[in-house]
């Protein structure tokens, strides 16, 4: 459990580095009318992580209800709730034992999962919508941070040529 506990606070550090470069002006865009914005995307991954994996962990149905504005309006508000949920999340996760980890949880659609794939799902869930942020983000031209500390440019500079072939 400790070794899940300190992977996700470090995808959640990526994922707080990527929301930081939203501009507040921007927190509501979208790329076409009826999709997530920007603030749908963060609001979603807190309130998700929060009121459905942090409550079928402990063995409680999902409260999940959205994304929406309602949850958490402006840049500020939308930081807010993203750092509360994580927090309050991290807490249940904090509680769970070993044994709770490779026990089971059922999922909203009635799956019995155990709790450790339950959770690795969960983070994958934040990485996809990461991605959609990142993507938000390119498509506004705006500059985010590379994931693990070189962009892919900085990757190839650093990289040596193709291996010779045979």
């Amino acid at each position: 459990m400790d070794a899940f506990l300190e992977h996700y606070e470090k995808v959640r550090g990526r994922t707080s580095r990527v929301v930081d470069c939203i501009p507040a002006h921007r927190i509501e865009w979208t790329w076409r009318e009826g999709k997530f914005t920007l603030g749908d995307l963060v609001r979603h991954i807190a309130a998700i992580e929060r009121y459905m994996y942090a409550e079928n962990v402990q063995g409680l149905p999902s409260r999940y209800q959205g994304h929406g504005r309602e949850l958490a309006d402006g840049l500020p508000a939308v930081r807010n709730f993203f750092d509360r949920t994580h927090a309050e999340s991290m807490a249940v996760f904090g509680r769970l034992t070993d044994a709770e980890y490779s026990g089971r949880s059922v999922t909203p659609a009635g799956a019995s999962i155990t709790t450790s794939k339950w959770l690795r799902a969960m983070v994958e869930h934040e990485i996809h919508h990461r991605g959609q942020i990142y993507l938000y983000l390119a498509m506004l031209d705006i500059p985010t941070p590379p994931i693990y500390g070189l962009t892919s440019e900085e990757v190839k500079a650093k990289s040596v040529g193709p291996e010779p072939s045979s």
